[in-house]
Formats: structure tokens, sequence, C-alpha cells
């Protein structure tokens, strides 16, 4: 008789699943050797089982961790003054200290919103499931409702969409919609497909423009409920679960 074959998987597949961060933050832990498998320091490319003692910084990983689990998805309401790191030195509010506790694995936020943004985030235990959301070759739109201060005539919101050049390269919105406003005060809904840092700001300020509001409404399939008041989150039903994981091909 054949001895059991015990399956194996890449070590940072395991560790995102297990909601220890995403593929990508997970292969730079790795590279700064704050993994082990076994006693030995873990590299790139290895490849582990349940029956492995994998330990990051030190803690092991128990077992059941390392099973796959069901996979958890929630809308949070970001409000301004929040940020979205685990420990923040300065000792302001994270978002992490008003989600649900898990019993196993830990929330990882899709993308960020810096501390002046409010709105829509998602966070999930599915690490995988978060790096292809954040990942610039899925294109998944990101939707945010801004005021800004001053008229802003046509020729600068076709500048907008046709690209401007910013310090990390070209940039544009791919939709720009009029949304109201009185006085000095006007709302637009912009639309783009990238997450890079401060970048509906930025845009903005390109033009001379000033930004005095800036709320996430939409991430991919998910639009930010009207119920949903800040500081608040809500369970993505199967349906909406099911919705993104169709935008980035996720069986």
């Amino acid at each position: 008789m054949k001895p059991e074959v015990v399956p194996t998987e890449k070590l940072q597949k395991v560790l995102a699943r297990a909601g220890f961060g995403s593929r990508r933050e997970i292969e730079v832990w790795i590279q700064q050797g704050r993994v082990k498998v076994n006693t030995q320091v873990a590299t790139l490319g290895a490849r582990v089982c349940v029956t492995d003692d994998i330990r990051v910084d030190g803690r092991r990983v128990g077992k059941s961790e390392l099973k796959e689990q069901a996979r958890q998805i929630i809308c949070y309401h970001k409000p301004t003054g929040e940020v979205c790191t685990r420990h923040d030195p300065e000792g302001r509010t994270t978002i992490f200290g008003q989600l649900p506790s898990l019993k196993q694995g830990r929330w990882i936020n899709v993308g960020r919103l810096d501390l002046n943004t409010s709105g829509l985030l998602l966070l999930t235990t599915d690490g995988k499931l978060a790096n292809q959301l954040m990942h610039p070759s899925y294109k998944i739109e990101r939707e945010y409702a801004v005021r800004v201060l001053g008229e802003v005539d046509k020729s600068i919101l076709q500048r907008l969409q046709d690209g401007v050049q910013l310090e990390d390269g070209k940039a544009n919105f791919l939709r720009i919609n009029i949304a109201g406003g009185k006085g000095a005060n006007h709302w637009y809904n912009v639309i783009l497909t990238e997450g890079r840092k401060h970048e509906v700001r930025r845009l903005w300020e390109s033009q001379g423009i000033t930004v005095s509001r800036l709320i996430r409404i939409r991430f991919g399939p998910i639009t930010l409920p009207r119920n949903l008041h800040a500081g608040n989150y809500i369970k993505l039903d199967n349906l909406a679960q099911q919705k993104l994981l169709k935008a980035v091909n996720n069986p």
C-alpha cells in the first residue's frame, strides 16, 4: 500500500487564506525572514501542508487556521478621522477597532481610505480575494462623491478625463458626472479604475481645484447602502458576494 500523499500549497497562499494578509504582503514577510517552517526560515515558493509547524513572527499558526475557512466579506462605512492601519503610532482611531471580532484569521482591508476620506470600505478574511480586488489588472471601478470649492469649467472636466501628468505618472477619471451643489460648493461623482495614493484629490488639485469633501460611494459592483451610517458595517449577503467574485473571475 502506497503511503498517503499529504497535499501541499504555497506558503503565501495558505497564510493569505488564513487571513494574515495579502499574498503580496506575506511574500515581503518571507523575504524579511519573519516566517519559519519546521524551525527553518521560509523561502519564497515554499510549499507546506497542515501538518507543518508554521510560525509568523514567532507565533505558531494553529492547524485550524491553516484549513480553508468560509469566506467573510463586510462593507464598512468609514467616517473621517479614522485610519486604515492596524496600529497607529499617533494613537488615532483605527477602523479595526470598530469591526466584528473573528474566531480565526483577521480582517484584510481592500485598499485604503485616507484620514479625511469617508465612505465604503470592503474588508474580507480572504487574502487572495483582497489581492485580486486591489490588483490594477482587474480594473475594478471606484466611484467617489467629491465636493469642490468654486466653479469648474468644461475645459477642466475634459482635461481630467483626457489625463493629466502627476508626479507618479499620468492619471485620469474614467467618467465625471455633475451631482449638484449651490454657491461655492459643487458636487461631482467621479470614477477611476486604480487606487493610487490620494489620486482623486491630486487630480483635482492639479487643476487648482480644492476638494472639501470626499466620499467613496462604490467599489466595483458594491454600492454604499444609504441606510448604513458612518462607523457601522454590514455583512455582504451571498448575492453581493457572488457579484464581487465575478468581478475578478474568482469562483
